[in-house]
């Protein structure tokens, strides 16, 4: 994570875009209101997926259930199999 002021984003503000866009950075804007938080489009979609699939009830206990799974016992996917 990057921190920063408020000034020096303003400076440089298309540099620390870059950096959450290309390179996942987390960006840590500080202001005498408070703090942002800059980061790219996709990691913030990808927050909001798991935040969503997380308040499925019984989905974190199935990901992990499957997880421990050995992978020579997984069954193979079958399109045809009704869910």
């Amino acid at each position: 994570m990057t921190n920063t002021n408020i000034t020096a984003f303003r400076k440089n503000v298309f540099d620390y875009i870059d950096q959450a866009v290309t390179y996942g950075e987390i960006i840590n804007v500080t202001t005498k209101n408070g703090n942002a938080v800059i980061l790219s489009e996709d990691d913030y979609r990808g927050m909001v997926e798991t935040l969503h699939l997380a308040a499925i009830p019984g989905m974190v206990e199935s990901i992990r259930e499957a997880a421990a799974e050995p992978v020579g016992e997984c069954v193979p996917y079958d399109p045809k199999e009704r869910w």
